[in-house]
């Protein structure tokens, strides 16, 4: 007689031992999310060390994978460029000089800066460089606009400092690990970075929208200051962030405002750079009474 064709697990020792342990997995992973949602719910901070340490786990594999993303690209350009290496070479001599001009203007200007600052008396402006790290993952979807960055407290990488690149502002550490921590983009929805126009010096709020771009708010009432192609920047009020960073260029015009996207792309970026806090200079106290 031939064997049923739908056999019930009883008949089998190993298939009721196979499903046994997924009702024992299932259990464990309701279980286990039970117990972080109640952590993040009634202990915050608990939750962030174990948030942290599970980044910690996490960011050496999502570093490699990234670099193995952006080594199959390279792959890729390597090949394009080798057919066109001929008009890549005598486009590059001219920018070599071109540059070479503008290095030599620069370092002049730099030394004019340094003995205009002495002279003045001027000292720094508090960017000290905490560390420079890379980027080994960001955010594309979700709701909440993060970045894991390849360093963390044991590189000196705290809560609260700016993080930059050279296109401009990126955000600032809201968690940090042992080796990792995570920034939150200027384009989450919670967060607030006071900028300036660079054109006219007029004052305005840089909130994320939380999908990619920034919604900027004049801080006086009246027409939008706004212009298509307008670049705005940090002012250092509050703290947190340095004057002078480039933060995002504005893409749409509106009664009220603008829509703006970010200079600094961390999709794109290998590298940033972490900051301490800024704090702006507070007024001397006024002189003790001495008079008798």
């Amino acid at each position: 007689m031939a064997p049923p064709r739908l056999r019930r697990p009883g008949f089998s020792r190993r298939a009721q031992y196979g499903l046994f342990a997924a009702y024992v997995v299932a259990v464990a992973g309701i279980v286990v999310a039970l117990l972080l949602l109640a952590a993040a719910r009634f202990d915050p901070q608990g939750f962030a060390v174990l948030r942290s340490a599970a980044t910690d786990l996490t960011a050496p594999i999502t570093g490699a994978a990234r670099s193995a993303v952006d080594g199959v690209g390279s792959a890729g350009d390597g090949i394009s460029a080798y057919w066109r290496a001929g008009s890549q070479n005598a486009e590059l001599r001219r920018e070599l000089e071109a540059s070479r001009a503008k290095l030599v203007e620069a370092r002049a200007i730099d030394f004019e800066n340094r003995r205009l600052k002495r002279l003045l008396g001027i000292v720094g402006d508090g960017r000290e460089t905490v560390a420079v790290v890379r980027i080994v993952g960001s955010t594309a979807s979700s709701s909440r606009r993060l970045v894991t960055l390849s360093a963390g407290g044991s590189s000196g990488v705290k809560t609260g400092q700016p993080v930059r690149s050279a296109e401009g502002l990126i955000g600032r550490v809201v968690e940090s690990g042992r080796i990792s921590a995570r920034a939150l983009l200027i384009t989450d929805a919670s967060s607030t970075v006071p900028v300036q126009i660079i054109r006219s010096g007029v004052a305005a709020l840089a909130t994320g929208q939380g999908n990619g771009r920034i919604d900027l708010r004049p801080l006086i009432a009246g027409a939008s200051p706004f212009r298509r192609g307008d670049v705005v920047m940090t002012t250092g009020a509050g703290g947190v962030f340095p004057a002078g960073i480039p933060v995002a260029v504005v893409t749409k015009v509106s009664r009220d405002g603008a829509e703006a996207m970010p200079l600094a792309d961390p999709a794109k970026l290998d590298f940033a750079v972490v900051l301490k806090p800024f704090q702006p200079d507070l007024p001397p106290p006024p002189p003790a009474n001495t008079a008798p």
